[in-house]
């Protein structure tokens, strides 16, 4: 009841009023039964934009730590995630991959829509990365339709790190469902997993215009940090 709340009366209008998202290929989005919708990136503010734009309710599986963060913003934070509907994954160790095919395995199995960041985390520097295969492993498992997502402009608005967004107007780009029942069964099979995600993240690079890196994002905002100034390396022993 809240998550329409939230939607309708109180974060839905105000983002709109904000941000003036320019919406496009609304109509790709089906109607009714399940989907998921597969974007890229780039800023804390996607959680809010695009679900606050679709006609039906979409769940993202959001990563655990916006469940628990420290102090007044942590709660209010957590709150939220939780009355919107949003399932907390938890992204370390190494089963942390399955327990999210399971859980959004389960949305679909509902009939609704599903959110996925296939890139596994936020782009740091505005660039698409290469996609991780647990969004096809769902999407073949559950033999729906995906549809592919491009945020533009909200990596501008709120780069990592920014607290606060600017007030910015963002375009918000769905592009045609994918199908995929040509790969019905082979959801075990490394390399239609593969080919299967990077054809979707041809259709978001398509859909964005951003510069692809085939590359992990975690692998390469690792190694950004390496290399940073001022990083301190431990002494090593004589």
């Amino acid at each position: 009841m809240f998550y329409y709340v939230l939607k309708y009366v109180i974060l839905g209008p105000l983002l709109r009023l904000l941000f003036r998202p320019r919406i496009e290929g609304l109509e790709h989005i089906p109607a009714d039964g399940a989907a998921i919708v597969a974007g890229n990136h780039l800023s804390f503010s996607d959680h809010f934009l695009m679900p606050a734009i679709l006609k039906r309710r979409i769940t993202f599986l959001a990563k655990a730590e916006y469940f628990t963060g420290p102090g007044i913003k942590g709660r209010l934070t957590a709150a939220f995630f939780r009355s919107a509907g949003q399932i907390p994954v938890d992204r370390s160790g190494k089963d942390a991959g399955q327990a999210a095919i399971r859980e959004g395995l389960g949305v679909l199995s509902k009939g609704e829509l599903l959110g996925i960041y296939p890139e596994g985390t936020r782009s740091h520097d505005g660039r698409l990365y290469k996609g991780k295969v647990g969004v096809a492993v769902m999407a073949l498992t559950a033999q729906v339709p995906v549809v592919p997502c491009a945020m533009v402009g909200t990596f501008e608005i709120q780069p990592p790190g920014q607290v606060l967004p600017k007030i910015k107007r963002v375009t918000i780009r769905f592009g045609e469902p994918l199908d995929f029942s040509r790969y019905a069964g082979m959801e075990n099979e490394k390399a239609a997993l593969r080919a299967v995600t990077d054809e979707i993240m041809y259709d978001i690079l398509t859909l964005s215009g951003q510069e692809y890196v085939d590359e992990y994002a975690v692998k390469a905002k690792a190694a950004q940090t390496a290399r940073a100034p001022g990083r301190r390396f431990p002494r090593l022993r004589r």
